[in-house]
């Protein structure tokens, strides 16, 4: 008996587990692919835009140069929310320090959500798949023992397919959850990486902006 036939030969429990680990898996490995690559770029990337950003003449050539190397875009929105005119609005209210703090912050935000997007899914994969793997588990075993209950005779073909869609069922809820718990970890340690790079520079962009603001 195939592996296929023990996951999907069962009835409706058994094969609503199956499906569901199925798609779990598709949703983790999509977004692992996903965010390798991103954060594979913007390892890259961030470092690049904020040297050709510092090597620039002007702001404006800064933000023209770095929109070669900024192929994610998570730079060049934090010098463009710099120049944004928010005068005569609350969010312009109060001195030049105030104002980019706000929109530098904000910028900022929008930034780090696209950095942490697929996360939430990771966690969530790797914290309730076993417990799904383990549903099946329990199923499985409640089958083998009606069968062992309703035969006269105990025999191995009659309980060898619950049990081991049964097994089948733990080893797999582990093998959805094991990856999607490692790529979490990993790519949260370079969000993390990427994350205090992006704030330095939003830093040191606010400090620049604010010495070349006029005192009265």
């Amino acid at each position: 008996m195939s592996v296929f036939d023990l996951l999907f030969r069962g009835d409706a429990i058994s094969s609503a587990v199956a499906i569901t680990l199925l798609a779990m898996s598709v949703t983790s490995w999509v977004v692992i692919l996903w965010k390798a690559r991103l954060l594979q770029r913007a390892l890259r990337d961030v470092p690049r835009c904020a040297a050709a950003f510092w090597q620039a003449a002007t702001l404006d050539d800064g933000l023209r140069i770095m929109q070669s190397f900024d192929r994610e875009q998570l730079v060049g929105p934090l010098v463009q929310a710099s120049q944004t005119d928010v005068r005569g609005t609350l969010g312009g209210a109060g001195d030049a320090s105030q104002r980019l703090t706000r929109v530098l912050r904000d910028a900022l935000h929008a930034v780090l959500l696209k950095l942490q997007w697929g996360q939430v899914v990771l966690a969530t994969v790797g914290s309730t798949a076993p417990f799904v793997g383990l549903l099946g588990t329990v199923w499985g075993i409640y089958h083998a023992l009606i069968g062992m209950a309703g035969a006269g005779q105990i025999s191995i073909d009659r309980i060898s397919g619950p049990v081991g869609e049964s097994l089948i069922m733990t080893a797999a809820g582990l093998a959805v959850a094991i990856p999607a718990v490692l790529a979490y970890n990993v790519m949260g340690r370079t969000i993390g990486r990427i994350e205090a790079d992006l704030e330095g520079f939003a830093r040191d962009l606010r400090d620049l902006l604010i010495s070349q603001v006029p005192t009265t």
